[in-house]
């Protein structure tokens, strides 16, 4: 008659243990149904789920395995699994898988525990937690670390829309981001990304630095909030924020450009996507002067945002074309993703305005970056603790396997 056992050993890490272990199931011909390790501060969890077959006893197989955990100094424990279970448990291997991704500048007991106490509620069981940041320094200061922890969980949630609303809740009051994606092959396979420049890739409104130089910040600026918070059509608005900025001397376009702010995360993340062999563009509402600085800095493969009409070296207060709004961005995307042979499935969109809605809606991966509160509940998924390289983090990457993490 087949037996299946677990065995579980811990005790300190060190080279060889899982070697020496799995050499006595080989010597005994078992069958390894299962196996995870996981180490913690220097201290290992092995798991070793085996069937013993009818031409192996298992008695003499636990002893030899019992004298060489004594031997490493190791902790062992055996338990039996009845057929039932074991079938049982195969059974739920084709059950919907997610990934909860929680970031944080530290993470708390707090925060794990507010977490998967709504991931229970919920129904969803958690197979396995990751952390992705590096090893943090007790010296770090929160102002510029990176924390993050991924949950695997198995099962479908009784209410999506109710858990995501929990999760969004929970962020705010903690002060924390939290990302739950279907764990299928798209996520593992993200090929194209496209930003929004203004208040996403640089902390900035181009148009309200420009209003600024005409004399007219304040009322461009309440106009762009508006705007921003979906309160006013973004054409409506940027025609009259246009209007504002007639006979802007264009000299003072450079100036501008060289103290515009580069939001955090967002050279190391261009970075490692282009190391990645992602492609990535610039889809703004913004202009394309600016956006082409960008351009030439980072390395974008696309850019498109909107010609100044400039007249005798004077804004017109106009726009050459059409402009570059929510539809038009959703619209690029489409585009993109078609030249490079890439499903929408696959592209990851970024943005902080109700103008990024449309394209944030239709890729794969949506994020709201910083962004207004309707945009933050409106979109797939946000972030607003972190910077940009953030984003790394819901495409399942650690810091280790970044440039950054070779250094």
């Amino acid at each position: 008659m087949k037996e299946i056992i677990l065995l579980t050993i811990s005790g300190e890490d060190k080279p060889g243990v899982t070697s020496a272990m799995t050499q006595i199931l080989a010597e005994y011909h078992l069958n390894i149904l299962d196996i995870g390790q996981a180490v913690i501060h220097n201290t290992l969890s092995l798991g070793i789920l085996v069937e013993v077959t009818h031409q192996a006893e298992s008695s003499p197989m636990l002893r030899d395995v019992l004298f060489k955990a004594h031997e490493l100094n190791m902790n062992i424990r055996f338990q039996p699994i009845e057929a039932a279970s074991y079938a049982h448990w195969v059974e739920g291997q084709g059950k919907s898988r997610h990934i909860i991704t929680l970031l944080s500048r530290k993470l708390s007991a707090h925060h794990i525990a507010a977490v998967t106490r709504i991931a229970a509620d919920h129904g969803l069981n958690i197979d396995n937690i990751s952390r992705l940041s590096g090893r943090i320094s007790l010296d770090d200061q929160p102002s510029r670390s990176k924390a993050c922890v991924e949950f695997s969980v198995r099962g479908a949630p009784r209410d999506t829309a109710a858990l995501r609303a929990e999760f969004l809740k929970v962020a705010s009051d903690l002060d924390i981001d939290i990302a739950f994606q279907e764990d299928n092959i798209y996520r593992r396979n993200r090929r194209l990304v496209v930003f929004d420049m203004d208040s996403t890739l640089i902390e900035a409104e181009v148009i309200d630095e420009l209003a600024k130089e005409a004399g007219v910040g304040e009322q461009v600026a309440e106009i762009t909030e508006a705007a921003m918070r979906g309160e006013i059509d973004f054409n409506e608005s940027f025609r009259r924020r246009m209007a504002l900025l007639k006979g802007l001397d264009v000299s003072v376009l450079e100036s501008i450009a060289e103290r515009l702010p580069m939001t955090e995360g967002a050279e190391q993340l261009v970075a490692n996507l282009k190391a990645l062999g992602f492609k990535t563009a610039i889809l703004s509402g913004g202009f394309n002067y600016f956006a082409e600085r960008l351009q030439k800095r980072l390395g974008f493969d696309y850019v498109y945002a909107n010609d100044l009409d400039v007249v005798d070296g004077k804004v017109t207060g106009e726009v050459k074309g059409a402009i570059v709004n929510g539809e038009r961005k959703a619209e690029l995307l489409r585009s993109i993703a078609e030249k490079e042979g890439i499903r929408l499935e696959q592209t990851i969109a970024v943005g902080d305005g109700a103008n990024d809605l449309p394209m944030l809606s239709i890729a794969g991966l949506g994020i709201a970056f910083r962004a207004k509160p309707l945009v933050r509940q409106s979109a797939k998924q946000s972030i607003s603790t972190l910077g940009l390289d953030g984003i790394l983090y819901l495409i399942g990457f650690r810091d280790r396997d970044t440039l950054e993490g070779e250094q």
